[in-house]
């Protein structure tokens, strides 16, 4: 299954100062924070987990919680999802892939979930 979210950067600005740090920590770990360059970044780690979600089926709530999902970045700097043992026992992951960009105002994120078990077959 695949996943996609945009959100406006300036949406994430209003955020940060309307809220501070609080605003991260509503949906970073205090490790994913530490990578936190900019706005910018911060803006593509909500559309990653947002699209994370939307390609697990559920979107954020009780089922896939934005602490559930925790971005990392290889050696080299590619973002990876590492998630939460709740989650892996609930849904059948069996590998993750994920993209993100920005242009402009925008950042975008894409994540494919492949599914150990055929439950999406088209019908």
């Amino acid at each position: 299954m695949i996943g996609i979210d945009l959100i406006k950067i300036p949406r994430m600005n209003r955020l940060i100062e309307r809220f501070g740090d609080k605003a991260l920590q509503k949906f970073l770990s205090t490790d994913e924070i530490a990578l936190i360059k900019n706005n910018k970044t911060a803006a593509g780690f909500w559309a990653t987990k947002e699209a994370f979600s939307k390609a697990l089926g559920v979107g954020i709530g009780s089922e896939c919680a934005f602490h559930d999902i925790s971005i990392y970045k290889t050696s080299k700097g590619a973002p990876k999802l590492k998630l939460s043992p709740e989650l892996l026992k609930k849904f059948p992951i069996e590998d993750v892939s994920l993209s993100i960009t920005h242009d402009g105002d925008y950042a975008i994120a894409v994540v494919a979930i492949q599914f150990s078990t055929t439950t999406n077959k088209i019908k």
